[in-house]
């Protein structure tokens, strides 16, 4: 009660305009409702992967892709909430490369606004950056959705948070514009799990998820120090490159 009058105080002599259209959000964050409502929701995703299906009927919200039928990956499921359309991209890349550290709690709302069965885990870890990328870019994305995700939900405030269990130890070149055999060998040996995981389960928080290379190297690294269970929750999903 007291959060929500502080709250609306600082939005009446501090107002928030929406970073996608300028206009007053009327909201504390920076969006406003018409350009929330434009961005896509991946409803119907691969239940392993979360690429986006055709919707053939209600037995879709059950189904996986070809790639995780005939080749399993490591992983157990993504969470992507959101497609990577053009103004999620938009969004992502203000926030990275930009440096918008304020868009965080909007992301954070974002992806916490379409999850309802996040389950039992019992970690949670950020991506890791290389320490030059860290050094570049003064901040770890990852590691800010994923304190904002625990401070502005209360059970996933109880998952502990795990910043020295993972470390990205090898500097790979940018992923962009790679497709997705490159990215996978890019990513080849890069991470590195300094504790013991077993039995644990475990929630790997990214921005994005593209080809899978990084889900499948961090998995794979998680599997051999003894986690039961990997889940990639990121805030969105690429369609597959024919779409």
């Amino acid at each position: 009660m007291v959060n929500r009058i502080l709250a609306s105080l600082l939005e009446g002599v501090f107002p928030q305009h929406c970073i996608l259209c300028g206009l007053r959000s009327h909201h504390t964050l920076p969006l406003c409702a018409d350009c929330a409502a434009d961005l896509q929701p991946n409803q119907y995703g691969c239940t392993r992967c979360a690429l986006p299906l055709p919707q053939t009927g209600p037995e879709i919200t059950q189904a996986q892709c070809g790639n995780c039928l005939r080749d399993p990956p490591p992983f157990d499921r993504v969470i992507a909430p959101w497609l990577y359309d053009e103004l999620m991209a938009y969004l992502i890349h203000r926030w990275k490369f930009q440096r918008e550290q304020r868009l965080t709690p909007l992301l954070a709302s974002l992806w916490l606004r379409r999850r309802d069965d996040i389950g039992d885990i019992d970690l949670m870890l950020p991506v890791p950056l290389h320490w030059r990328r860290l050094w570049w870019r003064g901040f770890n994305q990852s590691l800010l959705l994923c304190k904002a995700l625990r401070g502005t939900n209360r059970a996933l405030a109880t998952i502990p948070l795990a910043t020295k269990t993972l470390s990205r130890t090898r500097a790979t070149a940018p992923q962009s514009g790679m497709n997705a055999r490159e990215r996978a060998g890019n990513l080849r040996n890069a991470f590195t799990v300094h504790k013991p995981c077993d039995n644990l389960r475990v929630a790997v928080i990214d921005d994005v998820f593209t080809t899978g290379a990084t889900a499948v190297a961090l998995a794979t690294a998680l599997r051999a120090a003894g986690a039961s269970r990997v889940e990639i929750w990121c805030l969105a999903r690429t369609p597959s490159p024919g779409n």
